[in-house]
């Protein structure tokens, strides 16, 4: 019988039809810092975008951002200054664009500040609260929320009990919970009274609702959480529900001195 041979994974791979080059024109208005990628989908099937001379209303086109002309409302884009903010975020607002209940959104905090498009970095759910970045610089987003570039976050959790002996020990060594890993980098008290404390939780990445869901698993209940620190980045006295620009000292120290444009990609994120 004649021995069949499996071509090996690198031959395989060459012969695999290849993914189209260029990238999506919805992509292009985010990677510009124009607008989000929901928000071109809507102006790009309304016929407000054109591509070398052309109306175009795929959003999912892909072209060659160094050689195509791109009109929006019949003027060409272009590269949006980088913009670099921090937010203190206030309780009740939702980290999305807009939102399908109508509650009030992160941008919220913006109104009047005459700024273009920029997005959250990360998420805080509707009743956190705290330090949050905004930027219309997709890269340093990536940079920020990749496990294994970006900096520690610093919570400031109020529970509804004193913490027990060893707590501290079994936030570090984490849980599982819906197949994934929920640890604390660091956990330590701050204050308590005599009913209730206040936590200081270090993360090294964030999942959805992560310390609420680790403390849950003892029993624990959140009645307050604020993230107070981004790495070196501090909250400091930034009125709640206002935004400010980050200044060139900060953003050096939050990107170890390197200029946002100069970051590596994301190791596990592609930007695509």
């Amino acid at each position: 019988m004649r021995k069949t041979v499996k071509p090996s994974r690198s031959e395989a791979s060459a012969h695999r039809p290849q993914k189209p080059g260029g990238v999506s024109l919805n992509r292009v208005f985010s990677k510009l810092g124009i607008a989000s990628r929901g928000e071109a989908d809507a102006f790009i099937r309304a016929g407000r975008v054109c591509v070398d001379g052309r109306v175009v209303q795929k959003p999912d086109l892909r072209i060659d951002m160094g050689r195509a002309e791109i009109l929006l409302d019949g003027h060409p884009v272009a590269a949006q200054a980088p913009i670099y903010l921090m937010v203190n975020k206030p309780r009740g607002l939702v980290t999305t664009l807009s939102d399908p209940e109508g509650r009030d959104t992160i941008y919220r905090c913006l109104d009047g500040l005459g700024l273009p498009h920029v997005s959250p970095v990360g998420r805080l759910d509707k009743a956190s609260e705290g330090l949050i970045l905004m930027t219309n610089d997709t890269r340093f987003s990536q940079w920020l929320l990749d496990p294994e570039t970006g900096p520690e976050k610093t919570y400031h959790v109020q529970i509804d009990r004193l913490p027990c002996t060893g707590l501290f020990e079994r936030l570090s060594d984490g849980i599982v919970d819906k197949d994934e890993l929920l640890r604390a980098t660091g956990a330590s008290l701050l204050r308590s009274g005599t009913r209730n404390a206040w936590l200081e939780i270090v993360l090294a990445e964030g999942r959805n609702r992560q310390i609420r869901r680790l403390l849950a698993a003892f029993d624990i209940g959140v009645l307050r959480l604020v993230r107070v620190a981004i790495g070196p980045l501090a909250l400091g006295a930034l009125p709640k529900g206002a935004a400010r620009q980050l200044t060139p000292g900060e953003l050096s120290s939050l990107t170890g001195g390197n200029s946002p444009h100069l970051l590596q990609e994301p190791t596990k994120r592609a930007l695509g």
